[in-house]
């Protein structure tokens, strides 16, 4: 039978790891957060951090609008939506910083989607989809997020947009001061 100083070490470590492992999602290196100028150097990456690093992103772009998009390379409509992304994430650079959080995926397939469709923008991964939620997404795919420059959730739009335009007056509406 282990001795008591024994065991107390043993469930110490094991409390460690456990708590250290709390909060990362997958096995993706953590981003630090960027400004939105920075965020294009993480464009058509994977990468994360969880919910913690996803949230220190948004409280990094407070005073830039945000649009979280979340996708899935086997999601028909999300293959449809990411070419309009991409453009207004180009129009309005520098104007509204964009993520995207890849939910309910496996990596290998995420990356692939992503190497064959480059954005100029990051997206988190989110195996668990615990990073949607964050945005009141997870139930749809895709489902996309609008954030006004205080930080504050302003829309969150489960489907996809029908067109670049639509998404663009979402944007708008959603987004950018009147």
């Amino acid at each position: 039978m282990p001795s008591r100083p024994l065991t107390a070490l043993v469930l110490a470590a094991l409390a460690a790891f456990v708590l250290g492992a709390c909060g990362s999602e997958g096995d993706a290196p953590t981003a630090p957060a960027k400004p939105a100028a920075g965020l294009s150097s993480e464009g058509g990456k994977l990468i994360g951090g969880g919910t913690g690093a996803f949230k220190s992103q948004l409280r990094e772009l407070k005073g830039t609008p945000v649009v979280v998009n979340q996708w899935a390379s086997w999601c028909g409509p999300c293959k449809f939506e990411f070419p309009f992304l991409r453009a207004l994430a180009e129009k309005y650079d520098g104007r509204v910083a964009f993520l995207g959080v890849n939910s309910q995926d496996s990596r290998g397939p995420a990356e692939d989607f992503l190497r064959k469709n480059p954005v100029p923008y990051p997206s988190y991964f989110d195996p668990a989809v615990k990073i949607a939620r964050v945005f009141d997404g997870g139930l749809a795919w895709p489902t996309t997020a609008f954030y006004d420059a205080r930080g504050k959730l302003v829309e969150t739009h489960a489907g996809a947009y029908a067109s670049e335009d639509k998404l663009d007056e979402a944007i708008k509406e959603n987004a950018l001061p009147g």
